[in-house]
């Protein structure tokens, strides 16, 4: 492999986590004019939608997909339901009360939680490293953790609580997800959950207030568009080009600079605080993920703890 391929490759993964993490940095902002988590969401998938049926329809240009089966319909919309509404509307709600830095913390847990489930419901079995890796992780949220309970209040308790749920239910997305993705092809299944997320997520704020989609100032629809572009399609675009170049480990390995770069986006543009404790948190997570990250697997074998959250 060139270096020079290597490196945008890496490049394009990292960027890609940047702009995912940068999502809870939109949606705290969103949240500075008074609009409620529900609206926000579906301003955010209304937005995105387009985005993926025009790369639908530039990747069938040249390939016509196959007609999908009935069952494999009915799983994309469990699977939009599950992995892109629920999730997120855990994740927006969380937001509400604890800081970017430590939701993406909670987030990056995800391939913990992809092991776990998998060890629980499949009966994989769990190598002594992977338990490493778990142990690690888990203490640097529960580090992080303990500091903003101490400093920010018991609300910190409660909206963790809906950001790791929110992280388990994007792991069954991942793991129910990685058994159609090649039936289906990875582009087409993105699309069609973000139609059953937007169809879920719309009617939600339709029945909450019902006219909150078009009552909001023209800031809150310039940051939903930029949540929609920037923070939500072309990342996953990247992360699937880093993904097809260079393998899931070494995309993994690159989004680690997504949770670093949240902390320091979060003080820029939010005034939170950083701290030293957050940042050694920080650190203990990523080296449990980078064990994860850097375990050897079968050729082609798929990955789906190691892809990215939300």
């Amino acid at each position: 492999m060139q270096r020079s391929f290597l490196l945008s490759s890496l490049l394009i993964a990292g960027l890609g986590s940047i702009l995912f993490s940068a999502k809870a940095i939109v949606v705290k902002l969103c949240y500075q004019y008074g609009v409620d988590s529900a609206t926000v969401l579906s301003l955010r998938m209304l937005f995105s939608l387009p985005f993926f049926w025009v790369a639908v329809w530039w990747s069938s240009r040249h390939h016509q997909p196959s007609p999908m089966a009935m069952r494999d319909i009915l799983s994309i919309i469990f699977l939009g339901f599950v992995g892109y509404y629920l999730s997120s509307y855990l994740d927006f709600l969380g937001l509400q009360y604890i800081t970017v830095g430590l939701e993406r913390i909670i987030l990056y847990l995800n391939p913990t939680i992809v092991l776990l489930i998998s060890m629980l419901f499949l009966k994989k079995k769990i190598q002594p490293q992977q338990w490493l890796a778990l142990l690690l992780a888990y203490a640097g949220v529960i580090i992080v953790f303990s500091h903003d309970l101490h400093t920010m209040g018991p609300s910190i308790a409660w909206g963790g609580m809906l950001v790791f749920l929110s992280a388990i239910s994007y792991a069954v997305y991942l793991i129910f997800a990685g058994e159609i993705v090649g039936r289906v092809g990875s582009i087409r299944l993105v699309a069609y959950a973000s139609a059953s997320s937007t169809f879920f997520s719309t009617a939600q704020a339709l029945i909450l207030n019902p006219s909150h989609l078009w009552t909001q100032v023209p800031e809150v629809y310039q940051l939903s568009l930029f949540n929609a572009l920037f923070c939500t399609f072309m990342p996953m675009l990247m992360v699937m080009i880093a993904v097809n170049r260079i393998g899931s480990g070494l995309t993994a390995q690159a989004g680690m600079l997504g949770p670093i770069a949240t902390i320091f986006l979060g003080w820029f543009f939010l005034g939170e605080k950083i701290t030293i404790i957050q940042i050694i948190g920080m650190a203990v997570v990523l080296c449990g993920v980078a064990i994860l990250a850097t375990m050897q697997t079968e050729k082609n074998q798929p990955r789906p703890e190691l892809a990215e959250a939300e």
